[in-house]
């Protein structure tokens, strides 16, 4: 272990029983389930990235306040995936598939130095989700769903354990949580960017007959 790193390799004490009984499951359900959560796993994260765009066409006719949010969504991803890798380096943790005899992963399972704590999909997945509840709250529920979603298909293709996917979730909460009403501030931002050439791409916001949805949520959340 480097001397930075964090006395936790082994993450199998934690909940490895609970880890093997999902892999068990995996193993003994029909092919074409493992193939759709595989499939899902893999590549689900770009739904993430629709909800974002569809947000942003929405708040296109939403005020200032719900558009700074929207285009603060996908900086607090980033931001929440970059503590996310500080997480990793400190807490060297072997990946479950590698580390558990038995266990079967439904990908590769990805070899030293991809460390397995915390889960990089589930802090992508829940930043995403919850800074999109302060756009708007229905988006930010259907995005949860899918958020659960993908943590639990991390455990169940073989590559996490059950507390990397639930702390990869605490972190992406905790870091939209902080940002996402901060990021409600740079509406005035917005205003000017809205008379500026940007205005074509960021819409001419709220008519001045209280719009409904966004723009409403928006002003109760400001």
């Amino acid at each position: 272990m480097s001397s930075r790193a964090l006395a936790v390799y082994d993450g199998s004490g934690i909940d490895g029983g609970l880890y093997t009984r999902v892999n068990g499951w995996a193993q003994s359900a029909p092919h074409w389930l493992d193939d759709l959560i595989k499939v899902w796993s893999a590549l689900g994260l770009g739904l993430f990235a629709v909800f974002m765009l569809y947000a942003w066409w929405r708040a296109r006719g939403a005020d200032s306040v719900v558009m700074a949010r929207v285009l603060a969504s996908p900086v607090i991803v980033v931001v929440a995936y970059a503590v996310n890798s500080v997480f990793k380096g400190m807490v060297e943790e072997v990946r479950p598939c590698a580390q558990i005899p038995g266990s079967v992963s439904l990908e590769t399972c990805p070899g030293t130095g991809d460390w397995s704590f915390p889960s990089n999909h589930s802090v992508i997945a829940f930043a995403a989700a919850i800074a999109l509840w302060f756009v708007g709250r229905r988006l930010g529920v259907v995005a949860t769903v899918f958020a659960v979603l993908m943590a639990a298909s991390r455990v169940w293709v073989g590559v996490h354990y059950p507390h990397d996917v639930a702390v990869g979730a605490a972190v992406g909460i905790l870091v939209a949580l902080v940002l996402a009403p901060l990021a409600g501030r740079c509406g005035p931002l917005v205003d000017r960017m809205r008379s500026s050439a940007l205005r074509p791409l960021l819409g001419p916001g709220a008519a001045p007959v209280a719009a409904a949805g966004y723009a409403s949520y928006g002003a109760r959340q400001h």
